[in-house]
This record gives structure tokens, C-alpha cells and sequence, in this order.
């Protein structure tokens, strides 16, 4: 009889406390879930300054391979962004999307068009690349 005495103490000074596995596992998930979203948005805000960055260099020089590197990041954006940082929100419908994927396209043919035809003034080039880069932080927001 002693032995089931020792055997009760020692079974009662097991913790109650302690969570279950499947609260657990969906805390860890949705911590990692923040921290990628986290992630993706800073390396889309480091991709709309590199961005930012080439546009000013393409209103400087503006030169046809500054202009072709200008449109690969910004297809490159969109397509990073179209498939991570918009799948994750749903407030964004995907109809809003295509729209502003179709006037980024449209505005990357007018500046196409500027660069080709060098008596536009630099204001104009400026402006475009403004609207464009208006147009990326509103598919990235």
C-alpha cells in the first residue's frame, strides 16, 4: 500500500497548466505567417526604392538600357507582388489588380515612348515616372 501512496504524490505534482499541442501549433503559424508578411513587405519596399532609383537614373541619362533595366524591376515588382503581397490580403479584389497591372503597362509604353523621342522635356519623364511609381505603391498597399 505504500507504494500506491507514493505513486498518488507524485502523479498530483504533474503541472495543469501546460497547452495543448493544436493551440500551439496554430500560434507558431500564425507567428510565422506575420513575420513572412513582414518580410515580403520590407523586400517589396527595398524593390520600389531600387525602382525609385533607376527611374531618377532614367530622367538623368536616359538611356535605352537604363530604360529596358527600369522595365524588367518593374515587371519583376509586379509579378512578386501579384503573387505574394496581394495573395495575402483580401481586401484587394484580383479585378482592381488587373486594372492596375493594364495602366502600369500602358504607362511603361508612354515612357517607352518619352525616352524614344528625346525632345520631351524632363518634367514630363519625371511625371511619368511619378505616376508609375504611385501606381506600384498602390498594388503594393
Amino acid at each position: 500500500m505504500k507504494i500506491n501512496q507514493e505513486l498518488r504524490t507524485q502523479l498530483d505534482k504533474t503541472p495543469k497548466n501546460f497547452t495543448s499541442p493544436k493551440q500551439t501549433v496554430s500560434s507558431f503559424n500564425s507567428v510565422i505567417t506575420a513575420k513572412n508578411q513582414e518580410i515580403k513587405g520590407n523586400e517589396l519596399q527595398r524593390f520600389i526604392e531600387a525602382i525609385t532609383l533607376q527611374g531618377e537614373r532614367i530622367s538623368r541619362y536616359r538611356s535605352f538600357q537604363d530604360l529596358t533595366k527600369y522595365k524588367r524591376m518593374v515587371k519583376s515588382f509586379i509579378k512578386e507582388s501579384v503573387s505574394t503581397g496581394l495573395g495575402l490580403k483580401q481586401s484587394h479584389s484580383n479585378n482592381r489588380s488587373l486594372l492596375l497591372v493594364a495602366e502600369i503597362d500602358q504607362k511603361l509604353l508612354e515612357l517607352t515612348e518619352m525616352v524614344l523621342d528625346q525632345e520631351k522635356k524632363n518634367i514630363d519623364v519625371l511625371d511619368m515616372i511619378g505616376e508609375i511609381k504611385g501606381l506600384l505603391v498602390n498594388l503594393y498597399m
